[in-house]
């Protein structure tokens, strides 16, 4: 059975609060700000990225807080090593989110080794899944939660509003793992795509983009006026 905090997402919405490099919002503060105001709005647990945001975040919101560190911009770049999850963990996240693919890690050491260090240090551990193999993979060896943040080939980097939710990928992943929490994240871009991922068997929904990256929110409505 989950853990209670695991258990106080289910059937929640999860907002991933970040800021890419080189964009206005990219301070710790304002990331802060804004984690605050998607608690307010309904929000159980927040995501973000690197080592300050975590520890402002965590120092600003009473829900838990899903850290990584994205470390280059190919291949395993999600919290890659151990040294970067234990840095999450330090810096005050609840859950650290890693890349949990086949692909290689830049340490050449084995996905267990920084899931067992997780553990270890007394926090919960989030597998950001490309395939169902990977989803397979990663409830093996133990993870708390699963999700499909990788299944379009990206980190939720890809903005596009090209396709919605991988959808069957989550149904397939919640009909063979029904007591897994298996996370949909990646593309939810209406309050109809995360209706239909929760319809699907979602423990939760990871919305980012469409409520917290407002560049992109502002270019799909100018595109859309063209």
């Amino acid at each position: 059975m989950p853990h209670a905090l695991i258990e106080e997402l289910k059937g929640k919405l999860i907002v991933s609060v970040q800021a890419y490099p080189g964009e206005p919002l990219r301070t710790p503060e304002i990331m802060a700000a804004m984690s605050r105001a998607c608690e307010l709005g309904g929000a159980a647990a927040i995501r973000c990225q690197g080592l300050a945001d975590i520890a402002a975040i965590k120092g600003r919101v009473e829900v838990p807080v899903i850290g990584l560190w994205k470390d280059g911009h190919e291949g395993v770049y999600i919290t890659p090593t151990r040294r970067h999850a234990l840095a999450c963990v330090h810096a005050g996240a609840d859950i650290v989110a890693v890349d949990a693919t086949g692909r290689p890690r830049p340490d050449g050491r084995p996905l267990c080794e920084t899931l067992d260090a997780i553990k270890e240090a007394g926090a919960f551990a989030m597998a950001d899944c490309m395939t169902f193999e990977d989803i397979e993979a990663a409830v093996d060896l133990g993870f708390d939660l699963v999700s499909t943040t990788l299944s379009h080939g990206v980190a939720a980097t890809d903005c596009t509003m090209a396709d919605g939710p991988d959808l069957e990928l989550l149904r397939r992943a919640t009909s063979v793992f029904p007591d897994v929490p298996v996370i949909c994240e990646g593309r939810v871009h209406t309050a109809e795509d995360a209706r239909q991922a929760h319809a699907a068997g979602a423990w939760a929904v990871v919305v980012g983009t469409a409520i917290t990256h407002p560049t992109s929110i502002t270019s799909w409505f100018a595109e859309a006026m063209q």
